[in-house]
């Protein structure tokens, strides 16, 4: 018979939140998916402590190692609030795989971390199906990843997501930006939205302006908001990588947390400064709106958004035209975007009074 003495309870895991049943019911689930993403140099099978990968297999005779981390940010709540789980795997690989483009590496392998408070197996087999489609896309294997189940660290229904993945370069094909020189071309490639970065301004614009998600939305009534707001980050690895190993990309600089205006620099050496016009591209729809929607001065989002270009190229002039035409038939939008001028280590971004809705000419800058 049971006790009813409190001191003489028997206590499991199962009843302190955590469904080890569960856990592993999804293990099994997600195993044909990790499979899938098998490339030369790992098989992706699920289940140990780790995951082999065979450099020798995947063809590198003398690689460096490029590591990189990262999370989809507050897009996380959206896709809760929404029911939108199925592509926001896709964000999180692309976050990853996409820093490791920019330095001239190919993304070989991921790894996730899920993380909530109660494991409801059927939104975590979707999101992981969105990192299974997003390793594809990237090319990398799946060949492991952690779920935690932590009661009383995140409220019911609620998830974050982390991701790891570690590409490879031959020596002397990395890019690390020594290579740009004054009079170098920007060339930039288009986004597929707002990508992972903003997204604490976008919901705090849809909880002020009382925007209705699951109507069409006012720029096009053939979507609806929801499903422009969710569009998933474009993965640009297939498209780039002949070209880096071509050598025909002096430079790469993926568009995230803050903006063109921050991240250009970051490939930029000293004495070399790019400058940006805005009047290069039309403005997105998506982005005229979150403009107009928070009166958001075009020096703002310039360093909060992507503004349309996921992805900057620095290549040598006599490169540009060529180089646009065959990213185009990769299947790329491409936009002569800049140049880069001798000057303090920055960027400056500058339109005409019709760019970005300005009352005036304007130009924002940033060294760094």
């Amino acid at each position: 018979m049971a006790s009813d003495d409190p001191k003489q309870q028997s206590y499991s895991y199962e009843q302190a939140g955590v469904n080890i049943a569960a856990g592993n019911a999804l293990v099994k689930a997600i195993g044909p998916l990790a499979k899938a993403t098998a490339r030369p140099g790992a098989d992706a099978e699920l289940g140990g402590f780790g995951g082999f990968f065979d450099l020798k297999a995947a063809g590198y005779k003398d690689p460096l190692l490029v590591a990189g981390n990262d999370g989809v940010g507050t897009k996380v709540k959206l896709a809760i609030d929404h029911d939108r789980h199925d592509a926001i795997g896709i964000d999180l690989v692309a976050m990853c795989v996409n820093d490791l483009i920019v330095q001239g590496a190919e993304p070989l392998f991921f790894l996730d971390y899920f993380a909530t408070g109660r494991l409801d197996n059927g939104v975590a087999e979707r999101v992981v199906a969105g990192i299974a489609e997003g390793c594809k896309l990237a090319g990398c294997a799946l060949i492991g990843g952690e779920t935690a189940e932590m009661p009383g660290m995140y409220a019911d229904g609620d998830y974050d997501l982390a991701g790891f993945c570690v590409g490879a370069v031959e020596r002397g094909e990395q890019l690390t930006g020594d290579r740009v020189a004054e009079g170098d071309v920007l060339l930039g490639l288009a986004s597929s939205g707002v990508h992972s970065n903003g997204y604490s301004l976008v919901r705090r614009l849809a909880a002020d302006k009382g925007w209705k998600m699951d109507r069409p939305a006012l720029f096009d009534n053939e979507r609806l908001l929801i499903e422009h707001l969710i569009e998933p980050t474009r993965i640009y690895v297939k498209s780039l990588l002949p070209f880096i190993r071509s050598g025909r990309i002096h430079a790469l600089a993926h568009i995230t947390g803050g903006g063109l205006l921050e991240n250009v620099p970051r490939v930029l050496p000293a004495g070399l400064h790019a400058r940006i016009d805005a009047d290069a591209w039309e403005q997105p729809r998506l982005m005229a709106f979150l403009q107009a929607q928070g009166n958001i001065e075009p020096k703002e989002m310039a360093r909060t958004f992507n503004c349309g270009i996921g992805m900057v190229l620095a290549v040598a002039p006599d490169e540009a035209d060529a180089l646009a035409r065959d990213l185009g038939h990769a299947g790329e939008t491409v936009f002569r975007i800049g140049e880069i001028v001798a000057g303090d280590k920055g960027c400056t971004v500058f339109g005409s009074a019709e760019a970005w809705s300005a009352r005036e000419p304007w130009e924002a800058v940033h060294f760094g």
